[in-house]
């Protein structure tokens, strides 16, 4: 695998819509950092690390609205191991007119963007999602 973030998004982009409740993703610490600001922001419902004598498991449990809509209407990989984007502090906009989140790794952890916004600090754009 290539990309593990993009595996990730794949994951939970498909589990929606299959409508699970949970999925379980190959476990690393940036993962687990994408899934605590996806929680944090609203769109997954919980997440847990289970650790096994291996990489461990990251299992994701899925949030959906009153009719079983998937909160994640749409999620993209911006920065990929191919072509790498950076931002720095004043170029970090909101995405789809503040509606949405772009989740960036910074020098200070993985925040979404309008907490970079407010630290006055820039990064990668790891993925958007809305």
């Amino acid at each position: 695998m290539s990309d593990p973030i993009a595996d990730l998004i794949t994951r939970i982009r498909n589990a929606g819509k299959a409508k699970h409740n949970s999925v379980d993703i190959p476990g690393s610490k940036i993962k687990t950092e994408i899934a605590r600001v996806l929680k944090e922001s609203g769109y997954i419902r919980n997440y847990k690390f289970i650790d096994d004598d291996k990489q461990g498991v990251l299992r994701v449990y899925l949030k959906y609205t009153g009719v079983q809509e998937h909160t994640i209407i749409k999620v993209e990989r911006v920065s990929k191991p191919s072509r790498r984007t950076y931002l720095n502090a004043r170029s970090v906009n909101p995405v789809y007119n503040g509606l949405g989140i772009a989740i960036m790794s910074t020098s200070q952890g993985v925040m979404t963007d309008k907490t970079a916004r407010e630290k006055h600090i820039g990064g990668e754009i790891l993925c958007t999602v809305w």
